[in-house]
């Protein structure tokens, strides 16, 4: 059972990922106090600390926690498309190299960096590459889509797996034994809960909002429901069919739900429930603390479930074939 320590991390979807794959927390990390006591919450067992990752001394942790993997997903915020052509922060940026004296302190045979794959573009990333080399990792760089794996979201990340076993590792290799069901929009959506909705023709009713609804409604036909998407930057004309997966969750509500009555349209927007399985993590995961806008805040920030467990299940395989080698 491999141990993991967490920096950044979050509300712990990925973590669930960790644990369904075989995974045992040991230690997570995190500067915001929600994310800190929901992890607690779903994590019991593990010691959580809550603090930025630059204001704890990993060599004294590293005393206390021997861990087979390091999971980091440093600040994304300033590498993401979402905040469109806005300048990035550079310090939330510098979190990312901040996780070297982490790794030099704890030397896990496994460490995983993920992040959104625009970090590709910044500047130090292949600082970041050389520095993990430095410490005789083998480093596998990949652009990894959620929906492969069998989530109902398609959230596509970076992610960089490295490992002191000198093994190079592939997409491939990740979904090798798995058979992963195919999800969509609809399957996250919780069609027997009784959230209210509002007649998506209404007075107060944004013209953008209007016109989204109006593009979908010709292309699907009417008593079709669908999903409406707020905010970013939108190429497929604010709307997407829900026999597909679910665009990006970001920190932002930006989805909502088209429903129809009577042939009447109504629209609600998705619930941090729905958006939670759309993360992977199931029901075993509750979100316990903070308010609406919070949660959806806990599950943009997230790592997808189904990814993470895909990764540990490689990372067991692994260590189970080279114990096997060395009896």
């Amino acid at each position: 059972m491999p141990t993991f320590v967490d920096l950044f991390c979050g509300g712990g979807f990925g973590a669930r990922g960790a644990v369904r794959g075989g995974g045992k927390p040991l230690l997570g990390i995190d500067a915001w106090d929600l994310a800190v006591q929901t992890y607690q919450a779903n994590f019991p067992t593990a010691e959580v600390i809550h603090s930025k990752i630059e204001d704890t001394d990993p060599i004294l942790l590293a005393k206390k926690f021997k861990p087979d993997v390091l999971l980091t997903s440093p600040e994304c915020t300033s590498h993401s498309i979402a905040r469109g052509a806005r300048p990035g922060n550079e310090s939330s940026k510098e979190t990312a190299i901040g996780i070297i004296p982490w790794i030099e302190a704890m030397l896990p045979r496994w460490v995983i960096v993920e992040n959104v794959n625009r970090m590709k573009k910044w500047g130090r990333h292949n600082e970041l590459i050389s520095s993990i080399k430095s410490l005789n990792y083998e480093v596998s760089d990949l652009l990894l889509n959620s929906a492969t794996f069998g989530s109902g979201q398609a959230r596509k990340r970076m992610f960089l797996i490295c490992n002191l076993e000198g093994i190079s590792l592939s997409e491939a290799d990740l979904l090798t034994g798995m058979t992963p069901q195919y999800k969509c929009a609809a399957d996250i959506i919780d069609w027997n809960a009784e959230y209210k909705s509002a007649p998506l023709h209404k007075p107060s009713r944004a013209k953008a909002t209007l016109e989204r609804a109006e593009r979908a409604i010709q292309a699907l036909g009417r008593n079709v429901p669908f999903i409406i998407v707020y905010y970013g930057s939108d190429y497929a004309g604010g709307w997407q069919s829900l026999a597909a997966p679910l665009r990006t969750i970001t920190t932002l509500d930006r989805f909502g739900l088209v429903t129809w009555h009577d042939d009447v349209p109504y629209l609600r927007m998705l619930q941090p429930d729905e958006l939670k399985h759309a993360m992977g993590a199931g029901k075993e995961h509750s979100l316990p603390v903070g308010n609406r806008r919070e949660k959806v805040k806990l599950c943009g920030n997230g790592v997808c479930a189904e990814v993470m467990e895909a990764i540990f299940r490689t990372i067991a395989r692994t260590d189970a074939k080279k114990s096997e080698q060395a009896a």
